[in-house]
C-alpha cells in the first residue's frame, strides 16, 4: 500500500470533505481516505498495483474540486550519456521511482529534469537509480558558479576528446598505410611486407592497434555495461563491432604463425583501429556544435556581475553579489551594471535594459522606479534599494524559465523518443541476421563479418536523440535573446498551430491609461484656456478621466488656477468656480439637467464617442464652452502587430468589459476581426473556451490578474511583461517588452523551431532508413558496391553532426519587424 497527501483546491464546508472521503473511498484500490478541512490536505492509502494518482486526482476532480500533489523540480546534471538509448534508459530508471511524476532527459544538454514529490521520493534516491543505470548524475545547485562549472566540465570533455583522437589517429594513419598500403601500390618495407614477412605484417598492426583500443576504452566499457545490463546504447554497436575486427584480427595473426599465410590478406586491425578513430573524432565535433546550442543560456548568466557595491554602517564596501540581501542600498556608477532587482532612492539615470528585455532603448530611471538586476547603467549615479536577490531576481527567473524549457519535450519529438528505446536492440538483431544470411548464402565468413561491423557503425541513434532538443534549446534561447520567454516544448510546438489569437483591450492592446484626444472649443475660448479650466477643476480628483485631463496640462507645462466652491454631481460630473467662473464639465446628462444648449458640438461629441472616445463637456456661465475628449490610446505596434498575424492567416479577436460601441470603435482602429464586449472579468475564459469549441487553436494575450484564468484556459497562454506576477505565472509564454510585435515574433519563432525539428527528424530517419540497407548489402546484391566499415563509422559521426549543424541555423533567425 502506498501513502499520499494531496492538496485539495475548491472546499468551502465540512460537506465538501465529506463528498471528497465517499467519492475516494469507493475507488477500487484505495484502502483509507481523510480529508482535513482545516488544512485543505487528503490523506489517502491506496494500492499502485489497483489504482493511480492521476485516477484519484481525476475522480477528486468529477466531484468539483482539484487534488494537488505538491512537487519539486529538480535539474541533474547527467553523465556518461553517448546517445539517444542513453537518455531513453535514464528516463525509464528514473520514471519507475514511486513519486517521480515527469522525468525528462535532454541528450544535448545532457541535464535531467525531474518533477516528483519530495514526501515519497528524495534527490538522494533519485541520483541513485540513474548511478544503477550506469550513469552519474549531479544535483545543479543553480547559483552562479553553475555556469563556469560547465563551462569547465565542457571544455575539459572537448580537451579529453581531442586528445582521444589525436593519439587514435596517430596510430590509425600508420596502420591503414601499412594494411592497405599495398593494395595501392604503395611501398612497405621488406622486413613488415605481407609476401616476405607476414608474421611481422601482423605483428605490427595488433601492436599499432592495441594503442587505440586502450584510449578508447570508455566505449567498452560503457558498451558492454549497458548491454549486459539488456539496454545497449550507440557504445555498444561501436563495441561489439570493433570487438569483432579485433579479436578476429588476432584469430588470422594466429593463424599466419601457425603457417596460414593466406590469412595475411584477412587482417581486421585497421578497421577497427580506423573506426574508433572517426568515432572519436564525430564525438569531439558533436560535443564542439552541443557547446554552441547553448550559448543564450550562458550569456543570460553570465550577465550579472560578481560584485555590488552597498552601504553597510554608512561606509561603501565591496561585496559579492551573494552576499547582497534585501534592503540593502547598492550604488552604481555609470557602464556599471546592477548587481540585484530593485527600486531607485537617489539619482537619476538611463538605463539599458535590452540583454534583458531586447529593448534597444535606453529607458529613464526616477526616483521611485524599478531596476532589473544585470541591466547597465548608462549615465548617471543611482542608489537604489534591494527588493530581489538571488534566486528571486528577474535575471534568476528567466534563466530558470529557459533552463526549465530547454528541458521540456515537444510533443514531436515522442515518435522519436519511442523508435529510439527500440532502435539500438533492432540494429544489432539487423546486424546479426544479415550477417548470417550472407554466410548461409555462400559468402566468405570475413564477407558476412564486413557486413556486420557496417550494420552495427553504420546505425546512428545520435542523430534522432538530438533532433529535436537542439532545435528547442536554441528556439527557447533565441526567444530569450528577444524578450519572449517560451516556458516549454508544448509551448513552442503549440504556437504555429494557432488559428485565434484573443488580445485582451486594456494595457494589452490599449496603453490602460486614458489620454487627452481632442480639444474642441466654442464661444471664443482657446484650446490652452479650456484645458487649464477644466484641468484647474479636476485638480486632485481620482476619476481616471480627470486625471487624464490634468496629466495633459501637465504635459503642456500649463499653470494651474486656484478653485472655490467644489461640488461633485454624483453620476453626472462637477461644478467649480476658477476665477470668478461658475464652470460645469461632466457628461452631456450634466448638460441637459442645466439646460445648457450643445449647438453643433452635439455632432461633435457623437463622432467623437463613435471613435471609442469619452467627451466631456465643458460649460462656463451657464454656456458651452467646448468638449475635452480622453480615451485609452492605443499602443504604438498594435496595429503592425495585428497586420503580421494576418498575414499569417491568424484570426485576431478582442475581448473586453466596455460597451459594445466603444469596443467596436478600437477594434476597428487596430484591425479587429471579432470583438468580444461587455464581458465580465470572470468570464474571460468562458469566451475563451467557446471559441475553443468551435474547433480553434486559440492563445490568449494579456496583462491582469483577471487575465489568469483564461490565459491557463487557452492553448497557449500569453503574458505581457509588464503585467502581474499571477498572469505571467499562467501564462506559456511571458513578453518581456510588453510590445506586441512580440506576438508574431513568437509564432513566427515557432514555424521555425518546429520546421527545424521537422528537417532534424527526416535527415536522421532517412539516413537510418537507407544507411542500414546499404550497410546490409543491398547495393552489392545488386551488382554495386560493397560498403566499408570505415566508410560506415564516418558517416555515422557526419550524420550526428549534420543534424545539429542544421538546428544551429536556427540561430540566424530575425524577430517580427516593422
Amino acid at each position: 500500500m502506498t501513502a499520499r497527501t494531496m492538496n485539495i483546491e475548491g472546499m468551502t464546508c465540512a460537506s465538501c470533505a465529506q463528498r471528497i472521503e465517499k467519492v475516494t473511498q469507493k475507488l477500487d484500490g484505495v484502502k483509507e481516505s481523510n480529508v482535513n478541512l482545516a488544512t485543505e490536505k487528503l490523506t489517502i492509502d491506496f494500492d499502485e498495483n489497483s489504482i493511480s494518482v492521476e485516477d484519484i486526482q481525476n475522480s477528486v476532480e468529477k466531484a468539483g474540486y482539484k487534488a494537488l500533489i505538491e512537487t519539486e523540480n529538480k535539474i541533474f546534471s547527467i553523465t556518461g550519456m553517448t546517445c539517444a538509448s542513453c537518455s531513453q534508459r535514464i528516463e525509464k530508471a528514473t520514471k519507475k521511482l514511486n513519486g517521480v511524476l515527469v522525468s525528462n532527459v535532454n541528450l544535448a544538454t545532457e541535464k535531467m529534469s525531474v518533477q516528483y514529490d519530495s514526501s515519497v521520493v528524495s534527490a538522494s534516491d533519485i541520483i541513485d537509480a540513474v548511478s544503477a543505470a550506469g550513469y552519474e548524475a549531479h544535483e545543479e545547485r543553480g547559483s552562479s558558479d553553475t555556469v563556469d562549472e560547465d563551462k569547465e566540465k565542457k571544455e575539459k570533455e572537448i580537451k579529453s576528446l581531442w586528445k582521444r583522437f589525436w593519439i587514435s589517429a596517430s596510430f590509425a594513419a600508420p596502420l591503414l598505410y601499412i594494411a592497405m598500403g599495398h593494395l595501392v601500390g604503395a611501398p612497405l618495407p621488406k622486413s613488415i611486407d605481407p609476401a616476405y614477412n607476414p608474421e611481422a605484417f601482423a605483428i605490427i598492426q595488433l601492436v599499432l592497434t592495441i594503442p587505440v583500443v586502450i584510449v578508447n576504452r570508455s566505449i567498452y566499457r560503457v558498451g558492454f555495461k549497458t548491454l549486459i545490463g539488456r539496454h545497449p546504447n550507440m557504445d555498444s554497436l561501436i563495441a561489439i563491432g570493433t570487438s569483432a575486427a579485433v579479436v578476429y584480427g588476432i584469430f588470422a595473426t594466429a593463424m599466419i604463425f601457425a603457417g596460414n599465410e593466406s590469412f595475411a590478406k584477412d587482417l581486421y586491425f585497421e578497421t577497427a583501429a580506423v573506426i574508433l578513430a572517426l568515432i572519436t573524432l564525430g564525438k569531439y565535433l558533436e560535443t564542439l556544435t552541443k557547446g554552441k546550442t547553448s550559448e543564450a543560456i550562458k550569456k543570460l548568466m553570465g550577465l550579472a556581475p560578481k560584485t555590488a557595491i552597498v552601504i553597510r554602517n554608512g561606509k561603501e564596501v565591496e561585496i559579492s553579489i551573494d552576499e547582497v540581501i534585501v534592503d540593502d542600498i547598492v550604488i552604481v556608477k555609470p557602464g556599471e551594471k546592477l548587481p540585484v532587482d530593485g527600486v531607485v532612492v537617489e539619482g537619476m539615470t538611463a538605463i539599458d535594459e535590452s540583454m534583458l528585455t531586447g529593448e534597444s532603448i535606453p529607458v529613464e530611471k526616477n526616483v521611485g522606479d524599478k531596476v532589473i538586476g544585470a541591466s547597465i547603467n548608462k549615465n548617471g549615479t543611482i542608489q537604489y534599494r534591494a527588493t530581489k536577490v538571488g534566486k528571486d531576481t528577474a535575471l534568476a527567473q528567466i534563466i530558470k524559465l529557459v533552463e526549465e524549457a530547454q528541458g521540456s519535450k515537444a510533443p514531436i519529438a515522442k515518435m522519436a523518443d519511442l523508435i529510439s528505446g527500440y532502435f539500438v536492440p533492432i540494429v544489432i538483431g539487423l546486424a546479426i541476421l544479415s550477417g548470417l544470411a550472407w554466410y548461409i548464402g555462400g559468402q566468405t565468413a570475413l564477407f558476412a563479418l564486413t557486413i556486420f561491423i557496417s550494420v552495427l557503425v553504420i546505425a546512428c541513434p545520435c542523430a534522432l536523440g538530438l533532433a529535436t532538443p537542439t532545435a528547442i534549446m536554441i528556439g527557447t534561447g533565441k526567444g530569450a535573446e528577444n524578450g519572449v520567454l517560451i516556458k516549454s516544448g508544448v509551448a513552442l510546438e503549440s504556437t504555429h498551430k494557432l488559428q485565434t489569437i484573443v488580445f485582451d483591450k486594456t494595457g494589452t492592446i490599449t496603453e490602460g491609461k486614458p489620454k487627452v484626444t481632442d480639444i474642441v472649443v466654442s464661444n471664443g475660448i482657446t484650446e490652452e484656456e479650456l484645458l487649464v479650466l477644466a484641468a484647474s477643476a479636476e485638480k486632485g480628483s481620482e476619476h481616471p478621466l480627470g486625471e487624464a485631463i490634468v496629466k495633459g496640462a501637465e504635459e503642456k507645462g500649463l499653470s494651474l488656477k486656484k478653485t472655490s466652491s467644489f461640488s461633485a454631481i454624483p453620476g453626472h460630473g462637477i461644478e467649480v468656480t476658477v476665477d470668478n467662473n461658475k464652470l460645469l464639465l461632466g457628461n452631456r446628462k450634466l448638460m441637459d439637467d442645466r439646460n445648457i444648449a450643445l449647438g453643433s458640438l452635439s455632432d461633435t461629441s457623437d463622432h467623437l464617442a463613435n471613435e471609442g472616445k469619452t467627451p466631456m463637456y465643458i460649460a462656463m456661465n451657464d454656456e458651452i464652452a467646448g468638449i475635452i475628449a480622453v480615451a485609452d490610446t492605443v499602443k504604438e505596434n498594435s496595429v503592425k502587430a495585428i497586420e503580421k498575424l494576418h498575414e499569417k492567416g491568424i484570426e485576431v479577436a478582442m475581448i473586453t468589459g466596455d460597451n459594445k460601441r466603444t469596443a467596436e470603435a478600437i477594434a476597428k482602429q487596430v484591425g479587429i476581426d471579432r470583438v468580444l464586449s461587455e464581458v465580465l472579468p470572470e468570464d474571460k475564459a468562458s469566451e475563451v473556451k467557446k471559441l475553443q469549441e468551435e474547433g480553434k487553436k486559440v492563445a490568449m494575450v494579456g496583462d491582469g490578474i483577471n487575465d489568469a484564468p483564461a490565459l491557463a484556459q487557452a492553448d497557449v497562454g500569453i503574458a505581457i511583461g509588464s503585467g502581474t506576477d499571477v498572469a505571467m505565472e499562467s501564462a506559456d509564454i511571458v513578453l518581456m517588452r510588453s510590445d506586441l510585435m512580440d506576438v508574431p515574433t513568437a509564432v513566427e519563432l515557432s514555424h521555425s523551431t518546429i520546421r527545424n525539428i521537422k528537417q532534424n527528424l527526416f535527415w536522421a530517419f532517412a539516413y537510418n532508413t537507407a544507411g542500414i540497407p546499404v550497410a546490409m548489402g543491398i547495393l552489392f546484391l545488386f551488382g554495386g558496391p560493397l560498403l566499408s566499415p570505415m566508410f560506415a563509422a564516418a558517416a555515422m559521426s557526419f550524420s550526428s553532426v549534420s543534424v545539429l549543424l542544421n538546428a544551429l541555423r536556427l540561430k540566424r533567425f530575425k524577430p517580427a519587424v516593422s
